[in-house]
């Protein structure tokens, strides 16, 4: 494909390497980080840095890597923000995991306050620090076709992009995979808990799952950090008490109820009160161990 100017706002654990793979393939990529040292591995690899939001607005696409909607809202206003910058048809892609309403409020707001010139699309992605280097995330993407058919294509350098349906739906699909997601890992800790208590060998009982219906990649990404107790970071747990409160808020338009996120979500938020949400989502392990000691 031809290349496109792409803008990446957040160059962080998922952001830098998602940059690195758009430089490989051809785009040419302008950086915002709130410290300019965060963008100095794109720098070096050949993008540019602009500390200035308004600057990044003559860019084809632009892909919001930060943390959720409140990190983005200080960009878009004032001055210096994105959205004075916008004078030509620019979109503007929504990847971090937040609820689908918002992403359709931000869109409604934008078009109004551009006058249609910028237009959003969500694409939360999954597949971890490892996907995202490899470049073989799962992107999830909503929104109109033609804004979609825009994203896609420079989506395509970080992994496999598919169109969930319109705006907000790719929101909803990653909501869905972040609940499976916590109720895996927590299920995967009670299961070494089991095995430990028993005298079984951890690593044999994870490798007996692997091959069986408990096989998943969410055991194949993280059964060694069970297994050597190591928590060190590569997804904090804190961000699946945002992730369940979403899947469960989109749950209760339905009028549906999640008895297990519902579960999930207390044992995450118990082990971000313990002070262990900065490490990884594998500490699980570690906070029901402790939960059931004698």
């Amino acid at each position: 494909m031809a290349a496109e100017h792409v803008a990446l706002l957040g160059p962080g654990k998922m952001g830098a390497p998602m940059g690195q793979n758009l430089i490989k393939a051809g785009h040419l990529l302008t950086v915002w980080a709130r410290r300019p040292e965060s963008a100095a591995s794109l720098v070096d690899a050949g993008a540019s840095y602009q500390p200035v939001p308004r600057e990044l607005a003559s860019n084809d696409v632009i892909i919001d890597m930060l943390q959720d909607l409140t990190q983005l809202e200080p960009l878009l206003t004032g001055p210096d923000g994105l959205l004075a910058g916008v004078t030509e048809p620019t979109l503007l892609v929504v990847s971090s995991t937040v609820a689908p309403q918002d992403v359709r409020t931000l869109a409604a707001r934008v078009d109004r306050e551009t006058n249609g010139l910028l237009s959003v699309v969500d694409a939360p992605v999954s597949g971890g620090e490892a996907g995202a280097q490899s470049g073989t995330l799962s992107i999830m993407v909503g929104g109109d076709e033609d804004d979609v058919a825009q994203a896609i294509p420079v989506l395509q350098a970080c992994g496999t992009p598919v169109h969930c349906g319109p705006l907000g739906a790719g929101e909803v699909v990653k909501a869905c995979n972040q609940m499976v997601v916590g109720i895996t890992m927590a299920a995967l800790a009670e299961a070494a808990l089991i095995a430990e208590g028993a005298g079984v060998d951890v690593g044999l009982m994870f490798q007996m799952l692997s091959k069986g219906w408990g096989a998943s990649a969410v055991l194949n990404a993280k059964h060694r950090k069970v297994i050597d107790r190591d928590y060190s970071n590569t997804g904090a747990a804190k961000f699946m008490v945002k992730d369940l409160k979403i899947a469960l808020s989109e749950a209760a338009q339905a009028s549906r109820t999640l008895p297990l996120s519902t579960e999930a979500l207390t044992i995450y938020q118990g082990l971000v009160e313990a002070g262990l949400g900065d490490d990884d989502l594998a500490v699980v392990h570690k906070y029901l161990a402790e939960q059931t000691a004698d």
